[in-house]
C-alpha cells in the first residue's frame, strides 16, 4: 500500500498533471517552455519537477547551461495510465 501511495501522491496535483500532459505532447522542455506553456512560474514549475523526479517520474537532461526535461524512460504500469488519461 505504501508503494502506491509513492506513485500516486506526486500525481494527485493539478500543475503536476498539466506538465506531464504538456511532456507528453511536447516530448521534452525546458523548464521556462513548461512554465509558459502551463502558465505557471519559473519557480512554482521548478519546484513541481523537482517532486516529479524524486517519484522517478520525468527524467532531467543537462544540455549545456539548459536543462531539458522529459518523461521518465520506465514508468511504473499505474503511472502509464494515468498519463495515458490526461
Amino acid at each position: 500500500m505504501r508503494e502506491l501511495e509513492k506513485l500516486l501522491k506526486p500525481l494527485a496535483n493539478r500543475r503536476r498533471l498539466a506538465l506531464l500532459k504538456y511532456l507528453k505532447t511536447h516530448r521534452n522542455a525546458t523548464v521556462g517552455q513548461l512554465a509558459d506553456g502551463i502558465k505557471l512560474s519559473f519557480k512554482a514549475t521548478s519546484k513541481h519537477l523537482a517532486v516529479l523526479r524524486v517519484a522517478d517520474i520525468v527524467e532531467a537532461e543537462q544540455k549545456g547551461v539548459v536543462v531539458d526535461y522529459s518523461l521518465a524512460s520506465t514508468l511504473p504500469s499505474i503511472t502509464k495510465s494515468i498519463i495515458n488519461i490526461i
